[in-house]
């Protein structure tokens, strides 16, 4: 019997429409709780180029749309964290990279769910190593391809 997977409270917003019936609620539930090693309290928002340059500028000063932005507040007993996915950036690298646009997305919500739980690739080769390994075993989990292996040609 597999086990449990960590209890959630998902709210999921679309400020950019264009990818609403790509990502059902049962899905981005279903990718975010195969990361969640403990309860969480997620919001999920998809914007626009736009929003997304703004949050960006505002909370990392890079001026420019990026295609996950980590919020976290909490990381125990619960986390709690906001994940901003900008959906024109997220479209154009899934397409630049060979990628179906529901497996990025799918990579990105797990990797924005680590980002809430504390893991990081910023600043430290082995922590960097140790959660794209993370990123790997959930994404085969949920039955995706490897999302660092090279696309083929």
């Amino acid at each position: 019997m597999p086990a449990a997977r960590p209890d959630l409270s998902l709210s999921l917003q679309f400020a950019d429409p264009r990818h609403r019936a790509l990502l059902p609620r049962h899905k981005v539930v279903r990718f975010i709780r195969a990361a969640l090693e403990l309860p969480g309290e997620i919001t999920v928002r998809i914007v626009g180029a736009e929003e997304g340059q703004r949050l960006n500028l505002d909370f990392r000063q890079k001026d420019y749309a990026t295609n996950v932005l980590t919020f976290d507040y909490s990381a125990e007993p619960v986390v709690v964290a906001d994940l901003v996915l900008c959906a024109p950036v997220v479209e154009a690298e899934a397409a630049a990279n060979g990628k179906a646009l529901l497996d990025h997305y799918a990579h990105l919500l797990v990797h924005g769910t680590l980002h809430a739980q504390g893991y990081d690739h910023d600043e430290d080769d082995e922590a960097a190593e140790f959660m794209e390994q993370r990123e790997r075993e959930v994404m085969a989990a949920l039955g995706f391809a490897d999302p660092y292996a090279e696309s083929a040609p």
